[in-house]
């Protein structure tokens, strides 16, 4: 049986040897006491490669969204975010249950929104209203498609935010896919956002952790919270040297996921019965849709996985794959292949 092309997540990455060196050798102390040298290092080099004061080590990227959320916003508050968005979605209803705010939920294209949009839905001072205490965005867009957000429209939603003083926060998951594929830093979107996230464990390649970034106040209140929520790590530093490998090494081949996704989409456009918008796939996420009559989602899929490829159904016509590390240009024709098969 040919080897599997996994293309459910990039979430689904294993550590390489080279990464697993550096986890066995890694320097360790108590994080909670702020004692491990190689979580203190990741910090200090996520802290600056955002151009913020501080970064604090976390389990994962629903976590670090969620910390960010509490510790900007107070019970009863109201937030802004796209409809698709992440922390809405996909982060177990932890926004009611632990940061007890309520969603005005704004309909983007492709995840991404107007600052007109916002405008119209921040509250004003009402006795009657929940405040708006947040916006956030979230860059790659995963329901989206992998999409990117244009700089002149964050910047305009922060012109929106600062006149009204609300905070933005960014999930920021892959933010570095948004860098490598359009050639700015970290910080150049960063700088409009009071708090980031990013994750470690997706395309970067890590078994687990995120980082929650920002001021130094900001991050003394994520620490806080983050002992409340039940996320102190104590010798963490076997985990965080698996993070410095991430960014040392596999930053600049997310290219190669990127292209790997545009040679999936692009062979998808040639398969009758599935239906892709190629120009849409600008990193390495791609939805597709299943035309085919009486070729449902989940036999499809089943079919799929027979053959060793795996994806994730999103819908009733909705297939989600996402490329990474773990798979090659040769897996992804491999992968053609199998759809060719699957539909025909």
């Amino acid at each position: 049986m040919p080897e599997c092309v996994d293309l459910r997540s990039d979430t689904v990455t294993k550590p390489s040897p080279g990464m697993r060196k550096a986890m066995a050798e890694a320097e360790v102390g108590d994080d909670v006491f702020h004692e491990d040298p190689s979580v203190n290092r990741l910090e200090e080099m996520v802290a600056g490669l955002y151009g913020k004061e501080a970064a604090l080590y976390v389990a994962s990227g629903t976590m670090a969204n969620q910390l960010a959320i509490r510790a900007q916003t107070h019970h009863g508050d109201e937030i802004i975010m796209e409809r698709t968005s992440h922390p809405f979605n996909s982060e177990a209803g932890a926004l009611a249950a632990l940061a007890g705010v309520q969603v005005n939920l704004v309909d983007g294209q492709q995840g991404i929104m107007d600052a007109e949009q916002i405008r119209a839905v921040v509250r004003t001072a009402n006795v009657h209203h929940a405040p708006t205490a947040l916006i956030c965005l979230e860059n790659t867009h995963n329901r989206g498609g992998g999409s990117i957000w244009p700089l002149d429209k964050i910047r305009a939603i922060r012109e929106v935010a600062a006149s009204t003083s609300v905070p933005m926060h960014l999930d920021g998951a892959r933010l570095l896919n948004a860098c490598v594929a359009t050639g700015l830093n970290p910080g150049d979107y960063a700088q409009y956002f009071d708090s980031c996230t990013l994750c470690l464990s997706k395309g970067l390649g890590a078994p687990v952790g995120s980082r929650v970034i920002g001021s130094k106040p900001f991050g003394a209140q994520a620490h806080r919270f983050r002992k409340q929520f039940g996320g102190g790590m104590r010798q963490a530093g076997i985990l965080a040297a698996a993070g410095l490998y991430a960014l040392e090494h596999n930053v600049e081949r997310l290219a190669e996921d990127h292209l790997n996704a545009k040679r999936l989409a692009q062979g998808i456009a040639d398969i009758g019965g599935l239906d892709v918008d190629v120009n849409a796939v600008v990193t390495n996420i791609l939805y597709f849709h299943v035309r085919q009559p009486g070729l449902t989602v989940p036999k499809f899929l089943e079919r799929l996985r027979t053959e060793g490829v795996l994806m994730l159904g999103t819908g009733p016509n909705s297939i989600r794959a996402v490329t990474h590390l773990d798979v090659s240009k040769e897996g992804i024709d491999r992968a053609l292949e199998v759809l060719r098969q699957v539909v025909r």
